[in-house]
Parts: C-alpha cells; sequence; structure tokens
C-alpha cells in the first residue's frame, strides 16, 4: 500500500474568514486521513498581525485548542523571510493559507512560489496591485510558466462563487469572452438594493448607508467601500485573466460616492454624521432613473475587444438580472462567443465568513490534487 502523504499547512490571518477556514480544515483532514493513500494533514502554524503560534517540530497544533495556544503565545512574530525559510525546510510540501489583506505578505508570493511552497489565498492585493507583482506571481508558480509551489486565489473575486474558475474554463477551452459586467460589492448590492428596490420605495442614501453598516455589510469606515476600489480590484484582477494588461486598479475610471467634501473627514463617524447634507444629489438620480422605468445600482464592467475597464452607477430596467438582485447578493454576467447574447450567470452570495473560507477551502484541494 503507497505511504501516506503528509502536507504542512501554514495559516496566516484568523479573523472571520481565518476561523471559518481552520473549521473546514479539521472537517477536511479528517476525511482526507481515510483517504487510500491518506493524506496526512498538519497544521503547523497560525499567526495574527501580532501573535504567532508555530510548530517547531511540525507536530500539527491542535484543532481544538489553537485560538486559546494563540491568544496565550508568547512566541515572536516571524519576519516574512524567516517564515519562508521555516516553510521551506518542511518535513514534506507546505502551503500558506494567506486569509490577510495585507499588502506587504502578497508583495513576498513569489518568495514562497520560488521556494516550493503553494499558496491560496482570498487576498486581491497580490492580484490586483502592480501588474508587474502579477506578472512575477505567475511567472515562479507552477500553474503559471515557473516550476515553483502553485497559487489560487478563488475568493478574491465573488467569495466561494466560482467566477474565476468559469472565467479560466472559458479562456482555456478557446471561447472568446467580449464583455464582463456585475455587481461584485455584497455592501454596494445591499445598499442599491435597498436604497431603490424595484418597484419603488427604499430610504435616503445616508440612512441606507448608516444600516448597511449597522448590519455589518461595510467596513468600519464606509469610504473604504464607497470609494469603489474594491471593486476596482475585481475587476483589475478579472480583467488580467480575461487577457488585458490592467496596470493597477486606479489605471481606469472608478466613480467614488463619497462627496469631495467628505473625503478629508477624519473618521467614519463624522463621515457618516455629514453625509445626509448630500442625499440630494443620490435622491436626484433616483427619480431620473424611476422616470425612466429604471433603478440605479453599482456596477462594473469589462469590455474586452476594447479594453475597456470601469466601475460605478448604472441604470437598469427592472426587467434586467442586475436590477433584480436580493440582499447582498453578487451577480457576474460573462458575454461570449459561444454563448450569444444570452451570457453565462454566477449569481450568490459574494461576502461572508463561511463562503469565502469555502473558496479557499475549495483552492486547497486543488493544491492538494497537484502536489503527487
Amino acid at each position: 500500500m503507497p505511504a501516506p502523504r503528509n502536507v504542512y499547512i501554514a495559516v496566516v490571518g484568523v479573523g472571520g474568514v481565518g476561523k471559518a477556514f481552520i473549521s473546514q480544515l479539521e472537517a477536511l483532514s479528517q476525511r482526507l486521513s481515510h483517504r487510500r493513500p491518506p493524506i496526512n494533514i498538519s497544521l503547523i502554524l497560525v499567526s495574527r498581525s501580532s501573535q504567532i503560534l508555530l510548530s517547531e517540530s511540525y507536530r500539527s497544533l491542535s484543532f481544538s485548542t489553537w485560538e486559546s495556544d494563540l491568544a496565550s503565545s508568547k512566541q515572536p512574530v516571524l519576519p516574512i523571510p524567516d517564515l519562508v525559510e521555516y516553510l521551506a525546510t518542511a518535513p514534506e510540501k507546505a502551503i500558506l493559507v494567506d486569509n490577510t489583506s495585507n499588502q506587504n505578505v502578497a508583495d513576498c508570493y513569489p518568495q514562497f512560489l520560488r521556494r516550493g511552497i503553494s499558496i491560496v489565498t482570498p487576498n486581491k492585493k497580490g492580484f490586483s496591485s502592480d501588474f508587474a507583482l502579477w506578472q512575477d506571481v505567475f511567472a515562479a508558480a507552477a500553474n503559471g510558466s515557473g516550476s515553483g509551489g502553485y497559487i489560487f486565489h478563488e475568493s478574491s473575486v465573488g467569495a466561494g462563487l466560482p467566477v474565476l474558475s468559469t472565467l479560466k474554463e472559458l479562456v482555456e477551452t478557446g471561447d472568446e469572452v467580449a464583455r464582463i459586467e456585475g455587481v461584485f460589492s455584497g455592501t454596494m448590492s445591499f445598499l442599491f438594493n435597498s436604497f431603490m428596490p424595484v418597484g419603488g420605495g427604499g430610504g435616503q442614501f445616508s440612512a441606507e448607508v448608516k444600516k448597511a453598516k449597522e448590519l455589518g455589510y461595510t467596513e468600519p469606515d464606509p469610504r473604504d467601500d464607497l470609494n469603489g476600489l474594491d471593486v476596482a480590484r475585481k475587476l483589475t484582477i478579472l480583467a488580467r485573466l480575461a487577457g488585458l494588461e490592467v496596470e493597477s486598479p486606479t489605471s481606469f475610471p472608478v466613480q467614488s460616492l463619497i462627496p469631495k467634501e467628505l473625503e478629508s473627514c477624519s473618521s467614519g463617524d463624522e463621515f457618516l454624521s455629514r453625509l445626509p447634507e448630500f442625499d440630494g444629489e443620490m435622491d436626484k438620480l433616483k427619480e431620473e432613473a424611476a422616470r425612466e422605468g429604471k433603478v440605479v445600482r453599482f456596477v462594473g464592467s469589462i469590455d474586452v475587444a476594447k479594453k475597456d475597464v470601469k466601475v460605478g452607477l448604472e441604470k437598469f430596467d427592472a426587467s434586467h438580472p442586475i436590477a433584480a438582485l436580493k440582499g447582498s447578493d453578487n451577480i457576474i454576467s460573462f458575454y461570449t462567443k459561444r454563448y450569444g447574447s444570452n451570457p453565462l450567470i454566477v449569481q450568490g452570495a459574494g461576502a461572508g465568513g463561511e463562503v469565502t473560507a469555502m473558496g479557499v477551502t475549495g483552492d486547497l484541494i486543488k493544491v492538494l490534487q497537484l502536489l503527487h
């Protein structure tokens, strides 16, 4: 009988997504231990920005006590080069699970990959920052043009929805992607579905932003959602996968919904308290759309042939799939040669710890299948 394989996992970032991932990893490791031949998963490192818990012997940490063990750990936090070295010297293959949104970690992906360490991550910054970093990552990765570790980032767009894998398959099977369009932010989806529901109604824009924040749909400072940059990062990733050399998320038009006068507010609370002063502008947009029998939504679109990428407010007929979205769902439409005028649509929850972690776990399974 073939000997069991051992795989060593390091998890950086243990907030909502990280916790959900470790819980899913525990269940996965139990299933894999009963496979023939078995795969033994060892969780050897968990860390947050100020604390780390690592196994110096590479024996697995406890799935049941990792949280309290991390909270009481006095181990010094590893600088990134030391983390690369620690994983590169594991007894067998190591995988880095980066659940942060940290640019410094993302900048070092090529170093990990070149040492044979695979990466799975929802961190958009490794794939939407300078085009040079994107090139370096895939020049090093075994699923790029390199011979290092593998890298997958399904959850960087649409949480657990199969958005990137769908686009990759369209491209790799030779379909011609003409246009990609959709609602890419759970926050913006919730906000505009509440502000201007199909059939009329909805509150004032500032009240809906406040409600979205209270329900946990926005960042602590809602300006981090309203500036459109989160959506721009997702569009950058999709455009690059579709073959466009987009330089960065600020290299194309992105409409910010932050009134100029409020950009310099010192806090999110100050911003929210002053936002009602500007409700008139959004009310005007709403009335204009209603007169045309349409609704306003915050969308991203990529015209592949024209190499045109943009993010901002657009009007849609009430019968359009984008208008009919509910809650905080995402919807992404792929218009291609094969699918003609009826796009291939991916729709569902595009945010949340469990579904984002599911995308990360799915990517981990892909890596495990590739690591013979």
